[in-house]
């Protein structure tokens, strides 16, 4: 059996936001710099941090409410935040310019992710119950993907609320979108066709954090959930083909290797954990955070081989993953 992954604390920064972290994300690399690091907090700034030393690049105001989500750009060079006041802005990495600022209802911006080729901003719709598909070049809302209603149910019943669309993950492929809601459900689409596929069923409680294994043709996708489980679903057969226990609370965040060998997860327990795909288990539990991990982010690229999480604890830690 191949050995398994391994992390080491390589660096933490106490206090790197006023307030809790709640989401963080890498920047790639371009041709002039390495990857960043991304953070948002309540505190209502968006951090750059350049690894292995955490230094900080830039501090990015802008927002009035706190920061729910930040995503990257595949070119390296733009990436988007978005906060409880319901914009979302895009901005260039290096400079801090504002690039669009695109505005959505309230309650109606949650986790959001570019495709993998870079021409679309998908973002969880939150109440609306529906993903928001942005164009890159024009900035313009192109398409929203509505969850469907429930069999009977009248649009002035409360069923929307329970489809309260939190989290958002691309296909590696960029075919399929997959989101997580309130009530446990992941539902999936096609992309090209705008079109409800079915849900995938299995968690309780809200669904926080997806990602699919990175291969390029991947039908894996990974979910995080209150419930305290991770479950491994084929998203074009419906199916759950594993499930992974542990953590003793919710399950905030899930991200897996670009090797598609580990996957790391976050938790209210404080703790952050590294698991083994193929033995289904958790190698390694790592207590560096004193309170609920909001975010893990593996650095993407060939190696993989740092993991980022941060914290209500308004701490950040990279570790090294060998």
């Amino acid at each position: 059996m191949a050995k398994s992954m391994k992390l080491a604390g390589l660096k933490s920064v106490e206090n790197a936001h006023d307030e809790s972290v709640w989401t963080a994300t890498w920047v790639p690399a371009t041709g002039s710099r390495p990857p960043l690091l991304l953070t948002g907090s309540l505190d209502e700034t968006v951090k750059v941090w350049r690894p292995d030393e955490l230094d900080l690049v830039r501090t990015n105001t802008g927002h009035c409410l706190g920061v729910v989500s930040v995503a990257a750009h595949p070119s390296g060079v733009i990436a988007a935040s978005a906060a409880l006041d319901s914009f979302v802005r895009v901005f260039d990495v290096d400079t801090n310019a504002t690039i669009a600022t695109l505005e959505s209802p309230p309650s109606e911006v949650w986790q959001m992710q570019f495709d993998p080729k870079g021409t679309t901003l998908a973002v969880a719709g939150g109440g609306s119950a529906s993903i928001k598909l942005w164009d890159t070049a024009t900035w313009r809302l192109v398409a929203t993907l509505s969850i469907p209603r429930p069999e009977g149910s009248k649009p002035s019943e409360k069923s929307g609320s329970k489809k309260f669309v939190l989290s958002v993950a691309w296909s590696p492929d960029g075919r399929r979108l997959a989101c997580g809601s309130m009530d446990g459900t992941i539902s999936v689409f096609d992309v090209a066709r705008a079109k409800f596929l079915h849900h995938l069923e299995g968690h309780y409680m809200p669904v926080r954090s997806l990602v699919f294994s990175p291969e390029h043709d991947s039908r894996k996708l990974y979910s995080a959930s209150d419930d305290g489980h991770v479950h491994i679903h084929d998203v074009e057969g419906k199916a759950i083909i594993g499930a992974m226990s542990g953590h003793t609370g919710w399950v905030l965040s899930v991200d897996v290797s670009p090797d598609g060998e580990a996957i790391a997860t976050g938790s209210s327990d404080k703790t952050v954990r590294l698991w083994d795909f193929k033995m289904r288990a958790a190698i390694q539990v790592m207590s560096n955070h004193t309170d609920q991990v909001w975010a893990v982010a593996f650095r993407p690229g060939g190696r993989g081989d740092r993991l980022a999480s941060v914290s209500d604890d308004k701490s950040i830690s990279l570790y090294h993953c060998s």
